[in-house]
């Protein structure tokens, strides 16, 4: 089961990280993309846009690291790695949420967050 999860957490970070970067990266483009696809505009700033992609690459790092090279009491019990990825799911549900709302669907924002309470209830003290 350690191994599911772990693969779990990998694949969660891989996705956020990559979602982050592009965020931070190249929103223009991503702006320019998503916007040619929809007729509603994404009204997402910049600034909100680099904050959601620090977050995304924030928890991304945080559901990856090893309990053994984790600071203090975050190592315990995988805390970090709990408390990564609830804040993941979270920005998640903001996301389904803002999807639903520019009526597109919330299906890869539903999986991502179903993804990150998995790796919750995996990494949970027995």
């Amino acid at each position: 089961m350690n191994a599911l999860i772990w693969i779990a957490q990998i694949l969660l970070a891989c996705l956020f990280f990559y979602a982050g970067l592009v965020k931070l990266l190249a929103f223009k483009e991503l702006v320019e993309t998503l916007e040619s696809r929809t007729p509603v505009p994404i009204k997402m700033t910049r600034l909100q846009g680099k904050i959601v992609g620090l977050l995304e690459i924030a928890g991304a790092t945080g559901v990856i690291i090893p309990p053994v090279i984790t600071p203090g009491i975050l190592g315990v019990d995988h805390l970090l790695i709990r408390l990564a990825a609830g804040g993941l799911a979270l920005l998640m549900v903001v996301a389904a949420i803002y999807h639903l709302r520019r009526n597109e669907s919330a299906a890869p924002a539903i999986a991502g967050g179903l993804l990150a309470t998995f790796v919750i209830i995996g990494r949970w003290p027995a």
